[in-house]
């Protein structure tokens, strides 16, 4: 009985360690639980951004491609904008006013050989110049040529206008001058006959 009193202090303390040691364990074990649940929450927040961050580049890579495949599409304003049909009825009026000028010098009898092929020169730039501009009027015009907004588009319109407008321009002055310059050599033929005429000179 005696020693049942003396090991029973130390038996008790032992179990005692014990109970704390498990109750220490315990709260570690809540701690870690804690933790790993706070790690849990951070991972899904950041795969939540992360998708979240995905699904935005993706709508924006879509909305890129839609942006992009918008501006090869030309709008019904575009092509009926009145600039169009101005610069095809510039370019025919340049294509039968060379053709007239170009008969018209080369039957005055005014101009030589070398001359006649330099004004036939001008006149064919003149025209494979407004055929370029035509050339870039189609492209403007036609679907999935160019990536341009309707503004870009019209502006581009207004340019090869203005140049055309500037073709007919040169091409009228040009033919002015010719054409003064077979009146001025036809007045000098005749005078030239006059005065061989009235001197009695024999060319």
């Amino acid at each position: 009985m005696l020693l049942l009193l003396v090991t029973a202090p130390s038996v008790s303390h032992a179990q005692t360690q014990e109970v704390a040691q498990l109750i220490l364990n315990l709260e570690k074990l809540r701690e870690l639980r804690k933790i790993l649940q706070e790690l849990k929450k951070g991972y899904d927040i950041l795969f939540e951004g992360y998708t979240k961050i995905r699904d935005i580049a993706r709508g924006n890579f879509k909305l890129h491609d839609a942006f992009l495949d918008a501006l090869l599409q030309v709008s019904p304003g575009v092509k009926s904008y009145g600039r169009i049909k101005d610069i095809v009825q510039t370019q025919l009026a340049i294509l039968k006013e060379s053709k007239q000028a170009l008969d018209m010098l080369s039957s005055s009898g005014q101009f030589s050989a070398q001359e006649l092929d330099y004004l036939g020169k001008v006149y064919e730039q003149l025209l494979s110049g407004s055929i370029k501009n035509l050339d870039a009027l189609t492209d403007v015009v036609t679907a999935k040529k160019l990536r341009a907004s309707d503004d870009e588009r019209l502006s581009m319109i207004d340019n090869i206008h203005h140049q055309m407008l500037e073709k007919l321009i040169f091409l009228r002055h040009f033919t002015s001058n010719n054409s003064l310059l077979v009146a001025q050599r036809k007045d000098e033929s005749a005078s030239n006959r006059t005065v061989q005429e009235v001197y009695g000179i024999t060319p």
